[in-house]
């Protein structure tokens, strides 16, 4: 469809998914969903004044393209994020080294899907000098659709590992999925930037033009808490360089950026120290948090000396990988000798497990109504599925 009817001459489009938030001369997406329907609100979002109304079964199909229309109309320069895991904190820490002298717009939250990503490519605007497009699969296709929206000049994969497996059908289909940003690159005159200590994204690579980070080491004095953050903060000073912020600016701005939505953040609660990483987890995040958890250096050495508490969520949509990628927890847990183990989630049930495993995080919290943890440095991590951010206040 000719869009430019709807974007000539607009300073920035506002649009909307929900009837409540019509504003005279915004676009309408009517959308429909398992317990809704958008469809029924058309003509209320008439009334309100809306200016164009994208209605029918194939609404979604007609935002995608709307966005693409506005994407190109813009014309400036746009940053592709995905990964298995860190693609969230990276896309934060490059835009908040990369807002040091550019209107950045980026993702905000996790607006990464189907839907999420022509969202966020619509509320660019023509101020905005340069963007960032965070990009999440967890079907083979998925990136390869994302990206024929946004049509990104430059790309970053944080890494590839054991995530979706239940979609993806094994760990060769998360690479194949990831590099369909490489792919788009590619053919499009486009360039990445690569950790070339990762051996499975040079693989992916190729002969695509390139620019090249180490994973480097943790940075000192920052609010993020876990050695894995390092490919992370490397990621995000050597964007800004390419893009001509300093590293002395860059690394200021990393240092104030302050991580939210229970990602990678370190709690000091009247009765513990809570490490709070509960927005995502599959095996290979786990495993690192569960690492990084053991090397802590940033708490202060009396806390060191605080016994350890796991409480771990289930992993999801892992398909016939689950029982074996459980059983690799538990069998982490036990190696370390953990002093105090608490999991959620079914499938812990199946394995061997020596610990409490409680059904829901409802039940976690009577448990913990019941038996308070005091004098604990405690890693709390799951799927966002498993909601452990409700533990938190009883810790």
């Amino acid at each position: 469809m000719d869009w430019s009817f709807l974007i000539r001459n607009k300073e920035s489009i506002h649009v909307t998914t929900d009837s409540r938030k019509v504003t005279p001369g915004c676009v309408f997406v009517a959308l429909k969903g398992e317990h809704f329907d958008g469809n029924d609100f058309v003509e209320q979002a008439r009334r309100d004044g809306a200016e164009y109304i994208i209605s029918g079964e194939n609404a979604l199909a007609e935002l995608q393209d709307l966005a693409r229309a506005w994407r190109r109309e813009l014309g400036l320069p746009i940053l592709g994020i995905t990964g298995t895991n860190g693609k969230t904190t990276t896309k934060e820490l490059c835009a908040a080294v990369l807002s040091t002298k550019y209107k950045l717009y980026y993702t905000q939250g996790n607006l990464n899907n189907q839907l999420g990503v022509p969202l966020t490519l619509l509320n660019i605007t023509r101020a905005h000098e340069m963007a960032i497009v965070e990009m999440g699969a967890s079907h083979p296709g998925d990136i390869k659709e994302l990206v024929e929206i946004a049509e990104p000049n430059y790309g970053l994969i944080t890494n590839v590992g054991k995530a979706h497996l239940q979609g993806f059908g094994s760990f060769e289909g998360v690479m194949r999925t990831k590099a369909e940003l490489y792919d788009f690159l590619r053919a499009h005159n486009g360039f990445c930037f690569r950790n070339t200590d990762n051996p499975y994204l040079a693989q992916m690579a190729g002969d695509l033009k390139t620019v090249e980070y180490h994973t480097g080491t943790m940075l000192s004095d920052t609010h993020l808490v876990g050695g894995y953050n390092a490919e992370n903060v490397s990621a995000a000073i050597c964007v800004g360089r390419y893009f001509g912020v300093s590293e002395e600016d860059a690394l200021a701005a990393i240092r104030a950026y302050i991580p939210s939505n229970n990602r990678s953040q370190l709690m000091q609660t009247e009765k513990n120290t809570v490490v709070v990483d509960a927005y995502n987890a599959n095996p290979t995040s786990m495993q690192a948090a569960i690492n990084a958890f053991d090397n802590l250096q940033m708490l202060q050495s009396s806390n060191l000396q605080m016994p350890q508490a796991y409480i771990l969520g289930a992993m999801r949509e892992l398909g016939e990988y689950s029982h074996l990628e459980h059983q690799n927890i538990v069998n982490m847990l036990l190696e370390r000798k953990a002093e105090k183990v608490l999991l959620v989630g079914e499938e812990y049930k199946e394995t061997t497990a020596p610990y409490p495993v409680f059904e829901n995080v409802e039940a976690l919290c009577e448990y913990l109504q019941r038996e308070p943890l005091s004098g604990y440095t405690i890693l709390l991590k799951g799927s966002r599925s498993n909601q452990l951010e409700k533990v938190i206040p009883l810790l």
